[in-house]
């Protein structure tokens, strides 16, 4: 942006921090700031990777826990097969939502072929 801006004549003073990119020193100062600032960036993108290997390496593994075991997902499934209760009973009874019950049915299906 700062870039654009110079290509058009415009030059960026700020008034809290005291950059003014008009000036040589300014626009030194400001690209040592975006320097550092990306820096920090790829660091931490660089520690959470370590973090992220590390505990794949112990075996974790990332996400939400499974709301229901598969035993109570394949519950799910059969009650809404049998017809004998609602879509909503079964989301009340099972203690989960609507669309995480669909999600079940629908892999049950794939599962199934």
């Amino acid at each position: 942006m700062v870039k654009h801006l110079e290509s058009k004549g415009i030059g960026l003073k700020s008034l809290q921090e005291s950059i003014d990119t008009t000036s040589s020193s300014g626009m030194l100062i400001f690209h040592l700031f975006g320097a550092l600032a990306e820096f920090e960036r790829n660091l931490t993108r660089e520690r959470t990777q370590a973090g992220l290997q590390a505990a794949r390496a112990r075996g974790r593994k990332g996400g939400r826990p499974k709301t229901l075991s598969k035993d109570k997902q394949a519950l799910a499934v059969q009650l809404y097969n049998e017809k004998k209760h609602t879509v909503a009973q079964i989301c009340v009874l099972m203690g989960i939502s609507r669309p995480t019950l669909y999600k079940y049915i629908e892999s049950a299906r794939l599962f199934k072929k």
